[in-house]
Order: structure tokens, then C-alpha cells, then sequence
């Protein structure tokens, strides 16, 4: 989409103020102690923002886009596209699932990240992000670039956790998100939200591709997962199963590959770029038993969400104008809004229901692809399948 000439302005004066306000203070400043559910409508609304491919702003060029687009498309489109949603959605926090800038076309990173995520930190929005596999690629390493955005204002990013000091990669923590102020659920995180580094390329030299969630990863992820169901489950307001959690990386995994049309919720234009071995951290989420959806991005024009033993595994979609696309296929974000249960008393309980939906970056947002990826009531009728004997 053209930028107004007064969105152009706006833009301009929001980035300013910001930055005015973050040079006059002299050091950053989060407020973002806890997450927590809205007390209004027992939401907790999630936007997802994939592969903005940042470079240096209004000279970098769009990729993939019309004709008539191309003479005023730049960075700024990927800019716009995200005070959009934010104006629309109304998130409570904003998840950058990596790429966030394209490290080769970044002059200096340190400018183009501040331009990349200067939305959500105009907005006070909280957010936080993962790596991807091009973010390094201009003149800091990815322990640089994690360190920068950990710094950055408002954001909840973590480099990693302080007591695993040999875990692989950068960006490897977790978020919880607490109950209403004032319940029963005050203190207890009732969604739990996991944040790994998926790597950029291998380093073995006898396996190719992309890289891939290591076994210290993991290890950590286990541990956490363990320690979460815990204190849900036995400490005071003792919970009848874990709280669900919500996993976000940026390269897919192996398993994203088993859906076809007929079992996923979205399209599939391309193949899946995961490495080209598979880690087994897929099956690790499923024995931990708490994650109920993992979201990626990394291969820009997938956009779907499938279903595998209970898990789902979804794209968010390109949402970079500076990243490869398709000429005429809307570049796109993912919401997810998790929903309280109303308790007897006209208060509200722990998690009931987990939906999710695409916003285009069309004239009207359109909205598509809404579906429910995990409820309280389908999960507690399940029941076990019979086990044929060989």
C-alpha cells in the first residue's frame, strides 16, 4: 500500500518524540514488570510480526511488489503496516519472530533496528523478539544484535536465561502472563510464553542448511516447563492442568512439512526451509505437554496453521516490504488472543480458549483465516484413542 502524505508526517513526528524522549531521560526505562489479562475482557491479545527484512528506511526498496507500487515502496511501508495493526488490534504485546532487520542491506544495524521496532516502542507497547538468520549480517554479531535489542526501551527480549550460562544462542527465554489483578489468578502465570533462538546456518561442517534448536535449548526448555506446571499445579490455588504455553522461534521445524491442504488452515506457496536435520524439539513439546501452539516465520509466502498430536504449528506470513514476496499477495501479521474463562462469581478464571487470525495489509485489513487452535472444554472431552495390538 502508498503511504499518505499525512501517515508520512505522523510517522515522522511519533518517531521524534520518541527518540526525544529516550535522548532527555538518558537511560531505558521498562515499565513492563508483569503481563497480564485484560480485567475488562479477559483477553490477551498477541501480534506477530515476521520477517520486516529492515534495511535503511525510506532508500531501501520494496521486493516483490507491484509495478505501480515500486516507486514509493521503501521500509516506511513496513513501518506503516505495523501502527496499522496496532491501531486495529490493539495487541498487549508485539512478538518479532526474527529477521527483523536484513543484516546485508542494514548500514548500520543499530539505526535500522532502532527504525525497525520504533512502532511498538512509540506505541508503549511491550515486545519482544527472537533472531533469525539474517539479522547479523551486517557489522554486529548476534550476540550483538540481542544485546542492543535487550537494551532497547520497553522491550521484555532477554539475551538468556543468567543461570544456564552454557545454553546455544542468544534470545532464549520465557514471558509469563499473569491472571487478572485481584482474583484468585493474581500471582500465577495462567500463559506461558516460550522464546528460543533457532539459529542462523549449521556450523557442523558435514551437515548443510539452516541451523536448528540445540539440545542445551532444550534442556532449558524442559526444565522451565517443568518448573511452570509446578507452581501452577501445587502451590496455593492448585490448577487441574498446566497452564497452555505458546512457543515462538524463527525457522520451522522439520515437522511443519507433514501438512498438505487438506489439513492445515492457510496456503502453502513454497517449500519448507528447515534444517535439514531434525533436533527433536518437536517432540519435546509434545512430552512436556504444556505448549499448544508454535509460531515461525523464515519462509515468507507460508502462511498456514496445521495440527500435529495436539500441537500447532503455524507461519505468520511475510510481513516485510523489504523481504521476497509475491507481486499481488498482501503482505500479512498473525494475531493471537487467549480468552479467560467468566467464573460463577462474575470474575474471571484461568485460560478457556486460544484463536488466532491474519490481518492483510490491504485498504481494509481484511481479516482471515480466523480459527481456534486450542480450547479448555475440546481438550478436558478428549478422550484416549485405543492402541491396535501387532
Amino acid at each position: 500500500m502508498e503511504i499518505s502524505s499525512s501517515t508520512k508526517l505522523f510517522l515522522i513526528l511519533l518517531f521524534l518524540s520518541s527518540f526525544q524522549l529516550c535522548k532527555a531521560s538518558g537511560e531505558v526505562i521498562n515499565p513492563f514488570t508483569k503481563l497480564r489479562f485484560d480485567e475488562k475482557n479477559g483477553e490477551f491479545r498477541i501480534l506477530q510480526v515476521a520477517d520486516m527484512h529492515y534495511g535503511d528506511g525510506k532508500t531501501t526498496p520494496c521486493q516483490d511488489v507491484l509495478l505501480k507500487q515500486m516507486s514509493s515502496c521503501s521500509d516506511l511501508n513496513t513501518t506503516d503496516f505495523i501502527f496499522r495493526m496496532i491501531h486495529a488490534e490493539k495487541p498487549h504485546l508485539i512478538v518479532f519472530t526474527g529477521d527483523n532487520i536484513f543484516g546485508s542491506d542494514a548500514t548500520d544495524p543499530v539505526k535500522s533496528m532502532e527504525a525497525a521496532f520504533a512502532p511498538a516502542i512509540s506505541s508503549n507497547i511491550p515486545w519482544a523478539a527472537v533472531l533469525g538468520n539474517h539479522d547479523q549480517e551486517s557489522t554486529l554479531s548476534r550476540e550483538g544484535v540481542m544485546k542492543h535489542i535487550v537494551g532497547m526501551k520497553s522491550t521484555l527480549s532477554q539475551s538468556n536465561p543468567p543461570d544456564v550460562p552454557d545454553i546455544d544462542g542468544f534470545g532464549n527465554y520465557n514471558l509469563e502472563v499473569h491472571g487478572i489483578e485481584g482474583s484468585e489468578l493474581t500471582n500465577k502465570s495462567v500463559l506461558n510464553l516460550y522464546f528460543l533462538d533457532s539459529g542462523d546456518y549449521s556450523t557442523v561442517p558435514s551437515i548443510p542448511g539452516y541451523g536448528w534448536i540445540k539440545p542445551s535449548q532444550q534442556l532449558w526448555f524442559q526444565r522451565t516447563s517443568r518448573k511452570l506446571k509446578k507452581i501452577y499445579m501445587h502451590n496455593s490455588n492448585a490448577m487441574k492442568a498446566p497452564a497452555p504455553g505458546l512457543a515462538y522461534f524463527h525457522i520451522p521445524l522439520p515437522e511443519y512439512a507433514k501438512f498438505d491442504s487438506s489439513n492445515f488452515t492457510g496456503v502453502r506457496q513454497e517449500g519448507i526451509s528447515s534444517a535439514s536435520i531434525n533436533s527433536g524439539f518437536f517432540t519435546t513439546m509434545v512430552e512436556a505437554g504444556d505448549v499448544k501452539a508454535a509460531f515461525a516465520g523464515h519462509d515468507h509466502i507460508n502462511d498456514f496453521c496445521g495440527k500435529l498430536m495436539d500441537i500447532n504449528l503455524c507461519y505468520a506470513g511475510g510481513f516485510g516490504y523489504h523481504a521476497y514476496g509475491k507481486a499481488g499477495w498482501s503482505r500479512r501479521a498473525r494475531m493471537v488472543v487467549a480468552s479467560l474463562e467468566k467464573t460463577g462469581k462474575g470474575g474471571w478464571g484461568d485460560v478457556k480458549s486460544i484463536k488466532t487470525w491474519k490481518r492483510l495489509d490491504d485498504e481494509h485489513l481484511t481479516t482471515i483465516d480466523t480459527q481456534v487452535l486450542w480450547s479448555k472444554r475440546s481438550a478436558g472431552a478428549r478422550r484416549k484413542k485405543p492402541i491396535g495390538h501387532h
